[in-house]
């Protein structure tokens, strides 16, 4: 894309808005980077990425992006077997750290994201390195005595070696005997050994090694013979431990230079997702939408905003490219002509570069290979060019280089400072080059000529920018279809010209000219009514879909309703043939107390009571539901009958001659007989298969595992084979078991783990420990009977 329409269009104040929302400096080196992309396969997946960036801040969910750090000096360092300080290792630690929590924060919203999972899955781990790291340097950059065994051996010496000299020379500055000797009382270093401020004089009186004197030296930094052997030792240790920190670095540095090239792949990820949320930062600061991208040169925008006007900002409504190629837009100064050209402009450039639009959604943006602007006076003083001729050196660029559909170029006020009649006649050619070879042209003017041209013209399009004579201010709307006037004469009157100057001005403007701009007016006129009855037409509108809308409400939770009446139905049901598997297992517990010679007994009594008990169960839910047709001389209040045209059932409020009052859920409803059927209460029907033979269960339960396995099944099988089993826990009396279900996406899990919580025979539901399986197996703790 051309610098100069980039510097025209604003675009580099844009980047500048998204610099403010990078966190690194790798990221801001993107976006200084970022050019409109002209390929429409990388432009798609750049707009994507911003759209699942958008989605992931919208969860409220703020991405780990700190402690990014540009690493590719330590990386290029360490690939020549150079040595990293502790600083720059720190760096590449942190950068780990991020890549690896960018990673696990991405895949944990894989089913959400498509482009941005996939760059998570490309971001290196290297939980070895980040431990070693940890392990080796401290926050502040320091090696740490963890680094090696060696390193804190060599530290604890150099511990117990400081100590003994300074006891030593704590002695000597202590003694009564040397006090006025010295000229501090003090221990001081000087070249990396301890030493103690002797007075010059006394020199002689302390045997020992001078390290340094005072400026004015009358005091001399003397070691003390008694510990200049442990001195020694200890520069012997400390030269250890200096070796010892090199190795370490030097290994550390290894490491790095091993996964250099991952590191680097890794780096350039967190880059981009950087920018990534940038853009979706941006994206939600301007209530941006991803435009429809088009590839036939049509541009359709809906409630386009400018986005870096602050404040109120008047939407526009523009097309280009469908039923014209070139668009003329005439009106007063400052009426918004310049600003629609720049919106047009900005918001390709936008799109084409991956970021989200202030429009409506469903706004479409063309993808063009080159966008030409002349916006804006550049007149040019050094180079003696007037602003006409200013204006045309552009034109002519623009001319050589605009030859087909695939590119845009912007004119403002095209014709203008010269004569007017040659500027038109200039403007029309210009147009009608341009209009040939179906380049998109928008152009501003406030040439009457080119409102006629336009007209007259097949495939050019008038348009114009509203002004509102009374308030003398423009409104600022576009207005497509409908050429705009200057309001010269009504400007002046407003502000006080006196009418015969006025109307001697018009005498001067033809008669033709005169009946067209009025024309004009009452055009103008005429849309904007047409605009305010669209209002109310579509305020109308809206009342209506609300009310259908809360309609729709209302019937969702009828529907609710039922599907609640549905869920309690079967829990009830399901606490029905819990309470008879407790009966079961206190069954089984007489069996397993009762003497042997009893269980015939118990077990046949056992077995005529349930046969009862189920065939009376039986008996009452295979009756048919009463669903009769009533004389309406039967229906009394608070029977529950059904809408038959709503399918909603309800009770019954009040009955009059025509029909009967019903409420159906959070509604009362006014319904005819005829709309009106009885209905009984839904009994469940429980249904019991007794065991052949003289089975009690027990054989199969005594052999049960402590635990099952769901791997490999869906949720259907898995809870079906659960329930089987907790029947033959129950019967063998287990009181602690483990359910297998593996980790996968949690699916499994989660209904696992609810169907328990909602047995009632279960106490306790957890996760199991890691030696028991961890997030892959759930532990169960039954009621004991």
């Amino acid at each position: 894309m051309l610098e100069r329409t980039l510097r025209v269009l604003e675009y580099p104040k844009i980047l500048d808005k998204l610099e403010n929302y990078t966190t690194s400096s790798l990221g801001k080196e993107l976006v200084r980077e970022l050019q409109p992309l002209t390929d429409p396969t990388k432009i798609k997946e750049s707009l994507k990425v911003t759209s699942e960036a958008v989605t992931v801040l919208i969860q409220a969910e703020r991405p780990p992006l700190g402690g990014i750090h540009d690493i590719r000096p330590q990386v290029k360092k360490a690939s020549i077997n150079g040595i990293l300080a502790p600083a720059e290792l720190l760096e590449v630690a942190a950068t780990l750290r991020a890549s690896r929590l960018m990673r696990e924060f991405l895949l944990e919203k894989s089913e959400d994201l498509e482009l941005l999972s996939e760059w998570g899955s490309r971001l290196g781990g290297f939980p070895k390195l980040e431990r070693d790291f940890d392990r080796c340097i401290g926050s502040n950059g320091e090696i740490l005595d963890s680094a090696s065994a060696k390193l804190h051996s060599l530290r604890s010496q150099m511990k117990v070696l400081q100590s003994r000299v300074r006891d030593k020379l704590d002695s000597i500055i202590h003694s009564s005997d040397n006090s006025k000797y010295l000229q501090e009382l003090i221990v001081t270093v000087r070249n990396d050994r301890y030493v103690i401020p002797v007075k010059q004089e006394y020199r002689s009186l302390f045997p020992g090694i001078v390290h340094d004197q005072s400026a004015s030296g009358a005091t001399l930094f003397l070691e003390p013979m008694s510990v200049v052997e442990i001195n020694n030792q200890l520069r012997i240790v400390e030269a250890q431990e200096t070796e010892e920190v090199t190795r370490i670095l030097s290994e550390l540095s290894g490491q790095v230079k091993e996964i250099g090239d991952t590191l680097l792949t890794s780096l350039h990820i967190l880059a981009r997702l950087d920018l990534a949320f940038a853009k979706g930062h941006y994206s939600i600061d301007i209530n941006g939408v991803e435009p429809v991208l088009n590839f036939q040169a049509e541009i359709d925008l809906h409630n386009a905003r400018h986005p870096l006007i602050t404040g109120k900002v008047v939407p526009i409504n523009v097309s280009l490219g469908k039923s014209f190629d070139t668009l003329v837009i005439t009106g007063p100064n400052t009426g918004g002509k310049t600003v629609t050209l720049k919106t047009i402009g900005l918001l390709t450039l936008m799109a084409q570069s991956g970021l989200h639009i202030p429009a409506s959604f469903g706004s479409e943006v063309a993808v063009f290979n080159t966008i030409f602007c002349d916006i804006g006076d550049e007149q040019s003083i050094e180079q003696s060019l007037s602003t006409f001729s200013s204006h045309l050196t552009q034109i002519v660029k623009i001319i050589e280089g605009a030859r087909e559909p695939s590119c845009l170029v912007l004119l403002d006020e095209l014709g203008a400072g010269t004569d007017p009649t040659e500027g038109a006649a200039l403007a029309m050619s210009i147009l009608t080059h341009l209009h040939q070879l179906r380049v998109r042209t928008v152009a501003t003017t406030h040439y009457s000529e080119l409102k006629a041209f336009a007209y007259q013209t097949p495939g050019i399009e008038n348009a114009s920018v509203e002004f509102d004579v009374q308030t003398l201010k423009p409104t600022y709307h576009l207005l497509t279809g409908i050429p705009g006037s200057s309001q010269a004469f009504e400007i002046a009157a407003k502000l006080g010209l006196s009418g015969p100057i006025i109307e001697q001005a018009r005498n001067y403007i033809s008669t033709t000219t005169i009946k067209v701009e009025e024309m004009l007016r009452q055009i103008e006129i005429d849309h904007i009514k047409a605009r305010e009855d669209r209002l109310i037409t579509n305020e109308a509108r809206l009342k209506g879909e609300k009310f259908r809308t809360q309609h729709e409400v209302e019937l969702e939770k009828f529907r609710q309703e039922k599907a609640d009446l549905v869920r309690q139905a079967k829990i009830e049901a399901k606490e029905i043939l819990f309470e008879a598997r407790r009966e079961s297992e206190n069954l089984l517990r007489r069996l397993r107390e009762g003497r042997h010679e009893e269980l015939p007994a118990i077990v046949n009594e056992a077995r005529q009571k349930i046969t009862r008990d189920i065939e009376r169960l039986e008996e009452k839910s295979n009756q048919e539901e009463l669903e009769l047709r009533i004389d309406p001389g039967l229906l009394k209040v608070g029977q529950q009958v059904r809408a038959i045209s709503l399918n909603q059932v309800g009770r019954i409020l009040e009955i009059d001659n025509g029909g009967a009052q019903v409420q159906l859920g959070i509604i009362k409803v006014n319904l005819p007989f005829t709309d009106l059927e009885l209905v009984a209460e839904q009994k469940v029907q429980v249904k019991y298969k007794p065991r052949p033979g003289n089975e009690t269960g027990l054989e199969t339960a005594k052999n049960i595992s402590a635990e099952i396995s769901l791997r490999g099944m869906n949720v259907d099988e898995a809870l079906y084979e659960l329930e089987k089993y907790l029947d033959q826990a129950i019967l063998a009396g287990l009181n602690r078991l483990r359910v297998i279900h593996g980790k996968g996406t949690g699916v499994l899990r989660q209904a696992v783990q609810q169907y328990l919580k909602e047995n009632p025979v279960v106490k306790s539901v957890y996760i199991a420990e890691q030696n028991e399986g961890g997030m892959g197996a759930t532990v169960v703790e039954l009621k004991k009977g």
